[in-house]
Order: C-alpha cells, then sequence, then structure tokens
C-alpha cells in the first residue's frame, strides 16, 4: 500500500479524517470518564484535572475549526448543506456551554467536584454520540468530494487524529 502524499490525496478523505478525529475524541471522552472514580487522591485529581482540560480545548479547537474552515466551505460549495451546517452549529455552541461548565468546575479551589463533572461529561458524551453520527451521515461524502479545492484537514477540522497506537 502507498502513503498517500499529494495534497489532493490528503485532501480527498478529509471526511474520513473527521470520522477518525470524532474516534478519537470519543475514546479520550470514555477514558475520562472512566477515570472519574480514580479523582479521590489528589496526585490522581490533578492528572485528571489536566486530561479533562485538554481534552476541552482539543474538542473546542475541532468544532471551531470546523465552524471556521469545513462548514463555511460546504456552505459555499454545497449550498444545500446550509440547514445541516446549521443545526450543526447550534450543536457547537451547546457543546461549548458544557465545556465552559466543566472548566469552571474544574478551576474551582477546593476538591475536584466529581459528581458534577461526572454528570456534564455525561450529557456531553450523549450528545456527541448523536452529533457526530449525524454530521457524519451528512458530510462525510461531501468533505470527501472537495478534492484539493481548499487548505488541510487541520485547516477544515480544527485538528488532526494522533496516530493509532
Amino acid at each position: 500500500m502507498h502513503p498517500k502524499s499529494s495534497p489532493a490525496d490528503r485532501l480527498a478523505a478529509v471526511g474520513n479524517q473527521m470520522i477518525e478525529i470524532h474516534l478519537w475524541l470519543g475514546a479520550e471522552l470514555a477514558r475520562l470518564r472512566e477515570s472519574l472514580g480514580d479523582a479521590d487522591d489528589a496526585g490522581r485529581s490533578r492528572d485528571l484535572r489536566a486530561h479533562c482540560l485538554s481534552f476541552c480545548a482539543a474538542l473546542g479547537r475541532h468544532h471551531t475549526g470546523e465552524d471556521d474552515g469545513a462548514f463555511r466551505l460546504l456552505a459555499d460549495q454545497v449550498p444545500e448543506l446550509r440547514p445541516v451546517i446549521t443545526n450543526l452549529i447550534t450543536d457547537h455552541q451547546v457543546v461549548a456551554g458544557i465545556l465552559h461548565r466543566v472548566e469552571e468546575l474544574l478551576a474551582a479551589d477546593t476538591s475536584m467536584p466529581t459528581d458534577q463533572v461526572r454528570a456534564e461529561l455525561d450529557g456531553l458524551a450523549a450528545l456527541l454520540e448523536s452529533h457526530f453520527r449525524y454530521e457524519e451521515k451528512r458530510l462525510v461524502a461531501a468533505l470527501n468530494a472537495l478534492g484539493d479545492r481548499s487548505g488541510t484537514a487541520e485547516d477544515l477540522l480544527g485538528l488532526t487524529a494522533p496516530p493509532a497506537g
């Protein structure tokens, strides 16, 4: 199998890269939720806060990248997707609100409010599961069809999925 090396080859799979990013974000969120039971001691709590803040930043970058990159491009190139994009941007705003609440909870100088963080992350997980599936169902083919008319996947999606493993 030959590695994809031309810009057109890399961009032809932007929709597939979006799926990879979603899978990675979903796995990270699952790890965070599982780790909440380990937040009892101070060292683990500190590590969990750092992981959670890192996750929140990555998810925020992804959604901002989509709003400013892929969604603008798709709205111009495939106008019939504009209602879908509007729905997805609304979801992004709801997600941003949840991320903000999580960040506020983690910023407290007291012990980590594990139950409150868990409730926010559970709600986030439910929303993202639906959001990611809808986005993938409606946009992957259109993103893959863009070819080399735009920037990199990172330009369009806010980040790239880390290598597997």
